[in-house]
């Protein structure tokens, strides 16, 4: 039996993950090692474990990594600490297979560490270009180090090929968040805003807003922008939740929490939605604002609009319900009202769908069973140029 160990660190990363997650809890052939780390082990983000808890799914480790600040300095030393914790779990659980996902910091501790104690990676969502973030170096830097890619788009399989990575082992499967959306049973309406305590009247936006990282102290100010905007437009609701832990999102959040007091009769803010109410959201609001990765490879599932703030997604694959827009108030405010536009709307509502049929779960569960030998002496695969 193949021993697959999942990493996992974030709300929104096991959301994507909790498919294939249970796909490898309920295979005969496969044994699942279910680690959780970094934010989910932090009040202040949620405590998200509780999540992963009442699904029910076993964890082998729990690795605290997170110190509370989150400067440079800070971050830099909790990957530090995730990879002396991740040595010590692989050499403790022994996994046949480690499964990561994107580009986060503590999942470039855990490929290192993997990478030291020859355990084969496969690796989700390589090839994609995030060129406001560091995630954009970290996660080329993870598609080094692993042996498996399954990426969401013919687009970036070609890209890790591009980076020297064998054709034979770069798999198109589409994205993996398509697989909850197709497959969960999602809240009423009724349900959904008793749950969140909140009714909205007329029109709601759904905003979640990260650090744009390779830029130098312009959380604050773009996050202005945004709060800005939203008060320039009548009779908007707005649903927070929260940044996640890279550098300056603590200011956000901050920011945050401060809005939705001045604010409460049209806003409200969470830590983290989880999985079943942010899904839910998505079906019953009517836009979504911020830079999150999920604005433009789940959202578009809902043929709802995505004003994607900024640079941090900036090289992705995007359908027309994304619109593009620069950090300023004015254009925030012309996006929010072309994208709540009649005519814009009509034009999203048939949209093709750019990152699969929510079917990557059982593309990968094939793969990884499957495959006999593994030979971790990968060549380098050249393009003929």
């Amino acid at each position: 039996m193949k021993k697959i160990a999942v990493i996992t660190g974030t709300r929104a990363e096991y959301g994507l993950l909790k498919p294939l997650i249970q796909a490898i809890d309920t295979n005969d052939s496969l044994d699942l090692q279910l680690v959780v780390t970094a934010m989910h082990l932090s009040p202040e983000y949620g405590m998200t474990i509780n999540e992963i808890i009442k699904d029910g799914f076993p964890i082998v480790k729990k690795i605290e990594s997170l110190l509370s600040s989150d400067s440079a300095v800070g971050v830099t030393k909790s990957i530090s600490l995730a990879m002396a914790s991740f040595a010590e779990t692989f050499d403790e659980q022994n996994p046949d297979i480690i499964v990561i996902l994107g580009d986060r910091t503590e999942m470039l501790a855990a490929a290192i560490a993997a990478n030291m104690a020859n355990i084969p990676i496969a690796h989700i969502h390589g090839g994609e270009t995030t060129e406001g973030a560091y995630d954009e170096g970290i996660r080329h830097a993870i598609t080094k180090m692993s042996y498996w890619h399954f990426t969401s788009a013919e687009e970036y399989r070609q890209r890790v090929i591009q980076l020297g990575e064998h054709p034979e082992r770069c798999y198109n499967v589409g994205a993996v968040g398509l697989d909850s959306i197709k497959n969960l049973p999602l809240l009423s309406k009724v349900d959904f805003e008793t749950q969140i305590n909140f009714k909205p009247t007329g029109k709601t936006a759904l905003v979640t807003y990260h650090p744009v990282t390779l830029e130098n102290s312009t959380a604050e100010s773009q996050f202005k922008a945004i709060l800005d905007a939203l008060n320039g437009i009548d009779n908007l609701n707005i649903i927070f939740t929260h940044a996640n832990s890279d550098r300056d999102g603590k200011i956000i959040n901050e920011m945050i929490v401060k809005y939705v007091k001045d604010n409460e009769h049209k806003s409200v803010e969470f830590k983290s939605l989880g999985q079943l109410r942010y899904l839910s959201a998505l079906k019953y609001v009517d836009l979504v604002i911020g830079n999150s990765s999920s604005g433009i490879i789940e959202v578009p599932y809902y043929h709802i609009p995505t004003l994607n703030i900024g640079d941090r997604q900036k090289g992705r694959v995007a359908p027309i319900s994304v619109l593009n827009i620069q950090p300023s108030s004015s254009e925030i405010k012309i996006g929010i009202n072309k994208a709540l536009s009649t005519e814009f709307l009509s034009d999203i509502s048939n949209q093709d769908q750019l990152y699969g049929d929510g079917s990557s779960t059982d593309k990968i569960i094939s793969i990884l069973t499957e495959t006999k030998e593994v030979g971790l002496k990968k060549s380098f695969y050249n393009l003929n140029l």
